[in-house]
């Protein structure tokens, strides 16, 4: 009980010391909510535009990507060499299905890692319509399962996604590029005599030029036969929750299949740089603003102590211990924090919602729940850390000493 008087008289007194100046009071406060508010903002920006990049980016692709070993040339050394190496040399990649893949998509599917797993095959054609041509890549797949990795049943913007029965889904730009609509027919030539006539059931825009121009849906057993590799497949496509934990989960998988395995990771180098960036560059923004908080307060208490040096050496000489002294001055960088970062988590969670109404509809921001207790908290931590320096120098004066200051 006597620790919590204790504690509300030393409470009070550093409440007293800050309304003594409440101008000064004030602007400390309204610094440290301005630096609050730029660390939620600028933190909240930042993990939307992160997250909307990486919705555009992998929305129209897997995580992982498995396909069969490259081949090579094996050469075998004369009978008479000493060291009994074969020698490798790549060739000319040709499409090749994924040995046993009903197997690998068996093994694959109970793995915890993955979300969803879609066997595929896809090659090079050519789409004729008159006398226009396109080259084109075919995308045989399980609508049931490769609707799960890729959406573009949500990127329709005319018909539908139906494959099967001589349907075909093609991109926005293949369609202006060819003139054709939902309803009209497309002759696909895969070579080797291989030809089809697609009815176009639906049409999507992904927003990538280059898969909007080239891909061209259909059935799993209608691909085959196009590409001449029936009942094969050249991809097994999957998802992961954790996205970065690509690399890791593929390295493991990898194991598992033998297969060669890709990540978005390894195929997106430049994009996991500029992420890496982004989130680089909004720790530094947080730390600048923590220090600059710091350095505020430290500069307010400094100055709050030489004008409180009478009063100090008052209760000093009243009995109040050098702990208690400390205890009033660092309670001081406390409020201090908290009441500016109060202000500038509100000033900083309004921005974001004034970004989202009223501001350019480039991407929506989500806040983080816990965004603003984490501003809060390190904004009341800075300043309790930051008041330390005045406080000791406070605790340390001598009562009689300070007592004559002038």
């Amino acid at each position: 009980m006597r620790t919590f008087d204790a504690l509300w008289v030393e409470t009070k007194i550093a409440l007293r010391f800050l309304g003594d100046n409440p101008l000064q009071t004030l602007l400390i406060i309204t610094g440290i909510g301005v630096g609050a508010a730029v660390i939620v903002f600028i933190t909240a920006l930042i993990t939307g535009l992160q997250a909307n990049i990486i919705d555009r980016t992998l929305g129209s692709q897997s995580h992982i990507r498995f396909t069969a070993p490259d081949e090579f040339n094996r050469v075998a050394p004369a009978p008479a060499a000493t060291l009994p190496l074969i020698l490798e040399t790549p060739r000319a990649q040709t499409l090749q299905s994924i040995i046993n893949w009903q197997e690998v998509v068996a093994a694959l599917d109970p793995q915890a890692d993955l979300l969803a797993v879609s066997p595929l095959i896809s090659g090079p054609a050519l789409a004729r319509r008159g006398v226009a041509r396109n080259s084109i890549v075919l995308m045989g797949m399980e609508p049931e399962r490769y609707l799960q990795i890729v959406h573009v049943d949500d990127d329709m913007v005319a018909g539908s996604f139906r494959v099967g029965a001589g349907n075909a889904v093609i991109g926005i730009e293949l369609a202006r590029d060819l003139g054709l609509a939902v309803g009209d027919k497309l002759l696909v030539d895969a070579g080797d005599s291989h030809e089809a006539t697609l009815q176009i059931a639906g049409i999507f825009a992904l927003g990538v030029r280059e898969l909007d121009e080239r891909f061209v849906y259909i059935d799993l057993q209608q691909a085959q036969a196009l590409l001449d590799l029936p009942g094969g497949v050249t991809v097994i496509d999957a998802t992961i929750e954790e996205l970065f934990q690509a690399n890791v989960v593929a390295q493991r998988l990898r194991a598992l299949t033998g297969l060669k395995t890709e990540s978005w990771m390894e195929t997106n180098g430049d994009l996991l740089n500029a992420l890496s960036s982004q989130s680089m560059s909004t720790q530094m923004i947080r730390i600048f603003v923590a220090i600059s908080v710091a350095f505020g307060i430290a500069s307010v208490l400094a100055v709050s102590v030489v004008q409180r040096t009478r009063e100090i050496g008052i209760l000093r000489a009243m009995g109040s211990r050098r702990q208690q002294i400390l205890r009033v001055f660092l309670l001081q960088g406390g409020v201090l924090g908290l009441m500016g970062s109060l202000l500038g988590a509100a000033a900083g969670y309004g921005l974001v919602q004034i970004f989202n109404i009223f501001g350019p509809k480039l991407f929506y921001i989500p806040v983080d729940p816990w965004l603003a207790p984490s501003a809060i908290a390190l904004a009341t931590i800075t300043g309790v850390l930051a008041a330390a320096a005045p406080a000791r120098r406070a605790a340390r004066y001598d009562p009689a000493v300070a007592i004559r200051y002038v």
